[in-house]
């Protein structure tokens, strides 16, 4: 169970940063929910890729760009770990775009800059418009003016 999200994007992460990212992104993971645990005995998560498959994304590099898409080799699942390797890794990329979009049409994204981490639409897991947000509201439906009264007759039949 879960929900699954297929990712795109690029983000520009020189390689001279990827292990002090890599061992942020790591803390800040085991941190939150989801499949990521540090301790698992099954096999050590060792190097950034193997790290990004717990945030339902595969990653292969390109010059000082990571270009991320559905890990489609594992289980792309989205959890509270995801949210948080997208917020962190903005503390550690200089600009990019990633896209996500969920099982139910849902669509996502976030856009990295030098003065942080923005996020367009509502994530579809947890309806937030902001990283660990709250959900967004959808609006009360506007009430129905009253109706006037119906006037009544002023003479009488006879």
């Amino acid at each position: 169970m879960g929900y699954t999200v297929e990712t795109t994007g690029r983000v520009r992460l020189p390689r001279d940063r990827e292990d002090a990212a890599f061992q942020a992104l790591r803390v800040t993971m085991a941190d939150r929910d989801g499949w990521f645990d540090p301790d698992d005995a099954q096999g050590p998560v060792t190097t950034f890729a193997d790290l990004a498959s717990f945030a339902s994304t595969s990653v292969t590099r390109d010059g000082d760009w990571l270009v991320l898409a559905t890990d489609d080799e594992g289980d792309p699942k989205w959890s509270e770990q995801a949210t948080a390797f997208y917020a962190e890794l903005a503390n550690w990329v200089s600009e990019g775009t990633v896209v996500f979009s969920g099982e139910d049409g849902g669509e996502w994204g976030y856009t990295y800059a030098a003065d942080g981490l923005t996020q367009s639409g509502i994530n579809g897991w947890d309806g937030s418009s902001e990283p660990f947000g709250d959900p967004v509201e959808e609006e009360p439906p506007a009430e129905r003016p009253a109706e006037r009264p119906k006037r009544q007759g002023w003479f009488r039949r006879r």
